[in-house]
């Protein structure tokens, strides 16, 4: 498959999920909650996994450009400006993936108004406006000097671009020097804030007592390192796509693949021992969670979609002599971005599906009061919406927006 057909492959797929996510958020506009399959004991379903998967996106794509702006790491100057796109692209996916779980969605901003500091949820949904201010912030300022060179180009870009210039038109050196001065303070800001806003989301797992699957210490180094690794596979599949990584980036591609690799690898040590050292506590309620993942209802998430999919057969095409083709590169970043997905899920519901008191779901007779979750077709459908959504941004960010080798100013029609 050369590149152009995988490019018109993606733009296809983002518009018909995109299509599609229009039936799951009618059906959750107009009946609200009522055909979502989550309930009074699994309380979180999907979109919750799908949130926290985002989350992550965004987080590690915006570390591993971290080490482009703050660290001066010239191997991967070249994905900078779009590991920063890929994290303001992922932030909002997540935030609209979050915002269909909400009981009451138009009164989201009730939590921006009257926040309640002790709570992890408060400082998290802060931070989140924060990062996301700053990240807008830094791609204006990254991009800023492309879009004034590029604002006389004729047709829609020329009109996209002196929009977004909001009517600079230096580009004198002083300038640009002072550009990359603002990009690498707000940078260096900005890594405390990942850490924190996505460290805090593993925090929220952790502080919950009544979940042993979740009350651990080390919720929050996972998150961060679970991060990086689909960040980076993430930004692998993203540059190869729409920066002919198979041959102009070759290289970068190539690196980002060892990069993630050996953060696969950290992600697969740190995940073992936590397993390891739970089944070793014999703690009840820990083990009838850990054997909810491993051969409950959930056995072939854990077992065929993070374990096959996102990581042994990633790590084989990594490690064998396919690591030298881009295209199995490529690959490799798919299958374990998408692999993490039914990582989240491994969180999310075997945590809510082990019963407080054994037999609980059996004492009522109700549809709700049930361990056995599995997404309706509207909470299907609203996630193909979202993730059709953030396709069709990135094809338009590849259609609209300077590349990093267009420093220079020339823009590319």
């Amino acid at each position: 498959m050369d590149q152009r057909t995988l490019k018109r492959l993606f733009w296809i797929s983002g518009a018909v999920l995109f299509a599609a996510g229009f039936v799951g958020w009618y059906d959750r506009l107009t009946h609200g909650h009522l055909n979502a399959n989550y309930g009074s004991v699994v309380t979180w379903g999907l979109w919750v996994a799908a949130y926290i998967y985002f989350i992550g996106l965004s987080a590690g794509s915006f570390l591993i450009s971290s080490l482009v702006y703050v660290f001066n790491v010239k191997r991967f100057e070249q994905i900078g400006r779009l590991a920063v796109f890929t994290a303001v692209v992922t932030l909002l996916l997540a935030l609209f993936s979050i915002w269909a779980d909400l009981g009451h969605m138009f009164r989201a901003w009730h939590v921006m108004v009257y926040p309640n500091f002790k709570s992890p949820m408060a400082w998290m949904i802060w931070l989140y406006s924060a990062y996301f201010l700053l990240l807008v912030v830094e791609l204006w300022f990254l991009l800023r000097r492309d879009l004034v060179a590029g604002a006389d180009a004729p047709g829609i870009k020329g009109i996209v671009y002196r929009l977004l210039s909001l009517g600079t038109r230096d580009i004198s050196e002083a300038t640009v020097a002072r550009d990359r001065r603002v990009v690498r303070v707000l940078a260096t800001i900005g890594v405390p804030v990942a850490i924190m806003f996505h460290g805090g989301v593993g925090a929220l797992f952790g502080v919950v007592a009544a979940r042993p699957l979740w009350h651990s210490g080390m919720y929050p180094i996972l998150f961060l390192l679970s991060a990086l690794v689909s960040g980076g596979a993430l930004l692998t599949v993203i540059a190869a796509i729409f920066q002919d990584g198979w041959h102009e980036n070759r290289d970068t591609v190539l690196a980002l693949g060892r990069m993630v690799l050996g953060l696969l690898l950290l992600d697969v040590l740190f995940q073992v021992s936590e397993m390891l050292v739970g089944f070793y506590g014999e703690i009840p309620a820990h083990i009838e969670s850990l054997k909810l993942v491993i051969k409950g209802p959930f056995w072939w998430v854990f077992w065929g979609w993070q374990v096959v999919i996102g990581t042994l057969i990633p790590v084989l095409l990594l490690a064998l002599p396919t690591r030298r083709d881009p295209r199995w590169v490529t690959l490799a970043g798919f299958l374990i971005a998408a692999g993490f997905l039914g990582v989240r899920l491994n969180i999310v519901i075997p945590g809510l599906a082990a019963e407080e008191i054994p037999g609980f779901s059996e004492a009522f007779a109700s549809a709700r009061m049930t361990t056995n979750y599995f997404p309706s077709l509207t909470e299907w459908l609203l996630t193909f919406g979202v993730v059709g959504l953030g396709l069709l941004l990135f094809g338009l960010g590849e259609l609209l927006l300077p590349r990093e080798q267009e420093e220079d100013g020339h823009v590319r029609v």
